[in-house]
């Protein structure tokens, strides 16, 4: 059995995307028992050269939407800037996302396996092909950020663990 690009994007990118969801979700709830202050983690960083708790969330919207309109596009580039970042429209992100996954028709997806794209990212351009982009650029990113939000939110007290980092798992029917 081969793995189809629809398998590796959207449903990985929809696992991921869930799965960060579910663990701004749980912040919520140690909010409410006092145990992390929502407002405070939007700008925490682990180490003063990190970008904050919020750029993490907004890379997983980024590196999992953004990455599929780049692909179907044919050019990637950073995520742009997000006025007004709060909890709420942290949370707005990701179900953008989850709600333009769910939308996706394997066959276009597939369609697109091969073909050109560039990450572009000022006069620069690196050039892949979408599954490329997608094995050595993207997945790896959106995997990155998705654990430095957990580790965030496990460093300022959310209990998580490991199955609400791997959110829903596809298994066997």
């Amino acid at each position: 059995m081969s793995i189809s690009l629809y398998d590796a994007s959207v449903l990985s990118y929809l696992q991921t995307v869930r799965a960060v969801s579910k663990t701004l979700t749980l912040a919520e709830d140690a909010a409410a028992e006092n145990i992390l202050d929502l407002d405070a983690t939007l700008n925490f960083q682990l180490r003063d050269n990190m970008l904050p708790f919020s750029f993490q969330v907004i890379s997983v919207w980024h590196h999992s939407m953004g990455a599929l309109k780049g692909m179907q596009a044919g050019v990637f580039e950073p995520p742009p800037k997000v006025a007004d970042v709060t909890w709420s429209k942290l949370q707005s992100l990701l179900t953008e996302a989850e709600d333009y996954l769910v939308a996706q028709e394997p066959e276009a997806i597939n369609a697109l396996m091969g073909n050109d794209m560039v990450f572009r990212i000022g006069k620069r351009e690196m050039p892949f092909t979408t599954d490329g982009f997608l094995l050595s650029f993207s997945l790896p990113n959106v995997h990155f950020h998705a654990a430095t939000t957990y580790a965030i939110l496990r460093h300022l007290g959310v209990t998580l663990g490991k199955l609400d980092f791997l959110g829903e798992m596809r298994f066997r029917s």
